[in-house]
């Protein structure tokens, strides 16, 4: 005992020095915290403080009539009988910039549906835009409260300039509930992209570039049907990354989308020799296969119907029609060799894509959208039934760089906030990586040779 009592005298230094320690490391992170997010510290501590609370009147509590084991002991047999227990789910609260992540365990008769139906009531408590609830494992659920709506805050993306850690994985943006959107590329043969002009297709599609440009098992061409040159166009700063380019020169385009199927014929012949499998997913992109990526802006340049019987009409229309022969092949079969083909245009009716296309693609994004029939073409004859969602709405100045899109795994329909990456940043990057880029024509070339079989020699192209 007197030992215990001399050790007595230490806890209460000990527990001082940790409650100290503990608020100073409070303080500093809200002292070095943005504006946002320290206006979340404060919401955090009031959901915590009360949850109790509100989970009574929201009805997340159960009643247990059962006595628990330290009430069963100390229960006199002919005494009164213990009251009820209200029990209250357990929760964690985590602030960011736009709100609160909520972790909370669940109950019998307190789970995934209940807390889905009293969102409202959360949102009104806690002074928040929406509420989600989405299950976060086995008894468990996490609850999404956004203070401020992160698809009318606009965003900006500083390219780190190293190299994905997942060639597979996209990161677009976040969505309504702050939460980070990423696609895999594994298995995808093509995109679109639509949306009305300076809705932000390009910019979002030069995140992808910037994201991917520090690898060299990446390698990018573009046909850009907007400009003439690379200079005069939103790709003059990554030009230097892209180991093709051609503007809207229909002859230009065609012996480029040539030149891509010319590859897309070599890899599947030569796939299991070299790489030992059927699908180059099943080993991943490397600097000697890459991951070969054909961005066409504007496509309705490419496709178009040419009518007329005079000779340069007729010859336009052979152009068109061969473009989209070409292009055709590598989304339908250059899936399997790592080609991928980014399609975009304003709209994807089936005047601008051809729907053999277009309907292949199985990822569409959707900026702002004029009419609802460009945006059952873009995303499906679904989006109409929710409206809510469609990007018809997305008119509004303050809904640049949001797109629409159908995830895996997620009823209905995402909408996105993607990032706005600086003119500055993408030369950076695209001048940093330049020494990366390679037609990977030339990189087949050098794998047969090193593998001992014969290469077909193809001729190279210029930008």
């Amino acid at each position: 005992m007197e030992a215990v009592t001399g050790y007595a005298s230490y806890v209460l230094p000990i527990a001082t020095a940790l409650i100290g320690v503990w608020l100073v490391w409070t303080v500093v992170r809200y002292v070095r915290a943005d504006r946002g997010t320290r206006v979340s510290m404060r919401q955090a501590v009031r959901v915590r403080w009360g949850w109790v609370r509100l989970a009574r009147m929201a009805g997340l509590t159960v009643t247990d009539k059962t006595p628990s084991l330290l009430a069963q002991i100390t229960a006199q047999k002919d005494g009164a009988t213990p009251a009820p227990r209200v029990l209250t789910p357990k929760i964690k609260v985590k602030p960011d910039q736009f709100g609160v992540i909520v972790r909370a365990r669940t109950l019998p008769q307190v789970g995934l549906e209940e807390y889905q139906k009293s969102a409202r009531f959360l949102a009104d408590a806690w002074r928040c835009t929406r509420v989600s609830v989405l299950p976060d494992g086995p008894g468990k659920v996490v609850v999404r409260g956004v203070r401020s709506d992160p698809l009318t805050t606009p965003t900006r993306h500083r390219p780190t300039g190293r190299p994905p850690e997942d060639l597979t994985r996209w990161e677009l943006g976040v969505d309504e509930f702050a939460a980070q959107v990423c696609v895999s590329l594994a298995n995808v043969p093509g995109v679109t992209v639509a949306g009305v002009p300076g809705a932000g297709k390009t910019s979002g599609v030069n995140k992808f570039v910037c994201d991917f440009a520090p690898s060299a098992a990446v390698q990018i061409a573009t046909a850009d049907g907007k400009v003439s040159r690379a200079s005069e166009g939103d790709y003059a700063d990554l030009v230097k990354r892209m180991f093709a380019f051609c503007g809207d020169d229909l002859d230009e385009a065609n012996a480029l989308f040539k030149r891509l199927v010319e590859l897309r014929k070599r890899r599947s012949a030569t796939i299991r020799d070299v790489l030992g499998v059927k699908n180059m997913w099943h080993v991943g992109p490397s600097p000697e296969w890459p991951l070969t990526v054909l961005i066409i802006d504007e496509a309705h340049t490419y496709f178009r119907e040419y009518k007329g019987s005079d000779a340069t009409t007729k010859r336009l229309a052979a152009l068109t029609a061969e473009n989209a022969r070409l292009v055709e092949d590598l989304v339908k079969k250059g899936r399997s060799v790592g080609i991928l083909v980014i399609l975009i245009s304003q709209k994807t009716t089936g005047d601008a894509i051809p729907t053999f296309i277009r309907d292949v693609c199985p990822i569409g994004l959707s900026f702002a959208q004029k009419t609802v029939e460009a945006a059952v073409a873009a995303l499906g004859e679904d989006i109409r039934n929710w409206p809510d969602a469609s990007p018809v709405t997305l008119q509004d100045p303050t809904y640049v760089g949001v797109a629409v899109m159908a995830m895996q795994g997620r009823p209905g329909y995402t909408r996105i906030r993607t990032p706005y990456v600086s003119d500055t940043d993408a030369a950076r990057v695209a001048e940093d990586t330049s020494h990366l880029t390679a037609d990977p024509n030339l990189c087949l070339d050098a794998l047969l040779r090193s593998t001992g079989r014969t290469a077909t020699p193809a001729p190279t192209l210029t930008k």
